[in-house]
């Protein structure tokens, strides 16, 4: 696969300065323009600002790039860009399209190019009432060796059957200061995580011995959103259960359910959800940066 790196990304690669993914589906498909490109910004912003390089992954003229700059980024934040998971990388290249990155796709480029850390908002999982509609993210986490730091998956979906999921394929689930993963706009789900750690070192330890062992799996960082913008669970909850109605109404399926939904909660919520989204992305990004920042610290970063 032919990938395109910036020099500025080449330069950090070579010498071993930590980097933090990514993704540009947030910008194509996450928020209205200009707040798709000022989350962005903000979320590079943060990396820098704790020591590491931003660099957002996407296709342009069909090709994947690592470090898109600020024409490009703007691009895809006002053209009809499509959204792109790994099964459309060909179809992209063959046709020259714009694009957006899905965590997969993301994950996945990141890791062709030797990127090892990647901050998301909340990845994608088992969609309610359709246990066979799984998000392609899923399948990525276990077989892509990539550092990714979430808010949980989105609220959205049926939790306690991705967790189970990540669960057989032997995805390690971290939660960042939490023993119960996050659930997107709220802070506990009340489900059980494998694990809880407390600052980037352990993370980027525990990487660091997954891949002495060479295994297959990436490894799922959890932070919960920020509790000054969190929505309690009992409060979003009902209208998640709107929403899914409203989407089962209106035959919506296949990769257009999640914006949809992600949009109609901007509305149901009086923009409540919107906030708290750009708040656990920019969380998040803070925590990718050090966990990146670290694990290149680390003799075993290098080889």
């Amino acid at each position: 696969m032919t990938i395109i790196i910036s020099d500025e990304v080449r330069a950090a690669l070579k010498s071993g300065a930590p980097i933090v993914a990514l993704e540009s589906a947030l910008i194509t498909h996450g928020f209205a323009y200009p707040a798709n490109l000022e989350i962005t910004h903000q979320m590079a912003g943060i990396i820098r600002a704790a020591g590491a390089l931003p660099a957002v992954i996407g296709i342009w003229e069909g090709r994947p790039t690592i470090g898109l700059n600020d024409m490009q980024l703007e691009g895809l934040a006002q053209e009809a860009a499509v959204k792109i998971s790994i099964r459309d990388l060909p179809l992209a290249r063959l046709r020259g399209l714009h694009g957006g990155t899905t965590v997969a796709a993301t994950m996945l480029l990141a890791q062709r190019a030797g990127l090892h850390v990647f901050a998301t908002g909340g990845i994608g999982g088992v969609h309610r009432g359709h246990p066979e509609d799984i998000s392609a993210d899923l399948p990525a986490l276990a077989t892509v060796p990539v550092i990714v730091v979430c808010a949980g998956a989105k609220a959205i979906l049926d939790l306690p059957r991705t967790l189970e999921f990540l669960e057989t394929w032997g995805v390690p689930v971290l939660g960042w200061q939490t023993a119960s993963f996050p659930a997107f706009y709220s802070r506990e789900s009340g489900l059980a995580i494998d694990q809880r750690v407390s600052n980037a070192a352990e993370v980027a330890a525990i990487y660091a011995s997954q891949r002495a062992l060479e295994l297959p799996q990436g490894l799922l960082v959890t932070a919960p959103v920020p509790a000054e913008d969190e929505i309690p669970a009992q409060e979003i909850e009902p209208l998640i259960a709107q929403a899914l109605a409203e989407v089962e109404a209106q035959g919506i399926s296949g990769k257009h359910v999640t914006p949809h939904l992600l949009a109609r909660l901007v509305t149901l919520s009086g923009a409540r959800s919107r906030r708290a989204n750009e708040s656990l992305l920019r969380n998040n990004a803070r925590i990718a940066a050090q966990i990146a920042v670290q694990f290149a610290s680390q003799p075993a970063a290098q080889s």
